[in-house]
């Protein structure tokens, strides 16, 4: 078996969802872990757009990502590199037959610069959305993924690949 050696950019609904749930951090402390031990070793990343979306809650996951992620952990998805590989992405999404409102929210919040990021620096995105062939009312990331190219996989896949998973 071939080792994994990808890199992998968090989208935030896989923080907030595992702190929420099933990785809650009376229950997983494991999982916490192995994000910031991915960090430490230079192989799972997120964003400051999903920073501030994490920030906007009030909540542990708040708490937790003050005091335990390096600053370092979000990546600037405001470089001129970034916003290079957005542009095409945005004039796609604009040209698909996405509802308004759906196209105005991708535009607004952090998933297209999380896609262009991933992009751009050679990231698989990690996420909880699933590519929806015919999707109106919301643009999913797989589908800006498949359309550039960007890898992409769920939390588990992740683990799995970062050999992470406690026994």
């Amino acid at each position: 078996m071939s080792q994994d050696h990808r890199k992998f950019l968090l989208d935030a609904n896989v923080l907030m969802t595992a702190h929420r749930s099933y990785y809650a951090f009376d229950l997983c402390a494991g999982f916490w872990e192995s994000v910031k031990a991915g960090h430490a070793t230079g192989r799972i990343f997120s964003t400051r757009r999903v920073l501030d979306e994490i920030r906007k809650g009030d909540d542990a996951l708040v708490d937790w990502v003050n005091a335990e992620l390096p600053a370092d952990f979000f990546l600037n998805d405001s470089s001129a590199e970034v916003i290079s590989e957005y542009g095409p992405m945005m004039q796609w999404v604009q040209s698909k037959d996405f509802n308004p409102a759906a196209k105005a929210k991708f535009a607004m919040d952090a998933d297209g610069w999380l896609v262009a990021a991933s992009k751009q620096a050679g990231f698989c995105l990690v996420t909880h959305e699933a590519r929806q062939d015919g999707a109106k009312a919301r643009v999913p990331m797989p589908n800006v993924c498949d359309q550039f190219g960007v890898s992409y996989c769920n939390t588990f896949e992740m683990l799995r690949a970062l050999s992470c998973c406690y026994r």
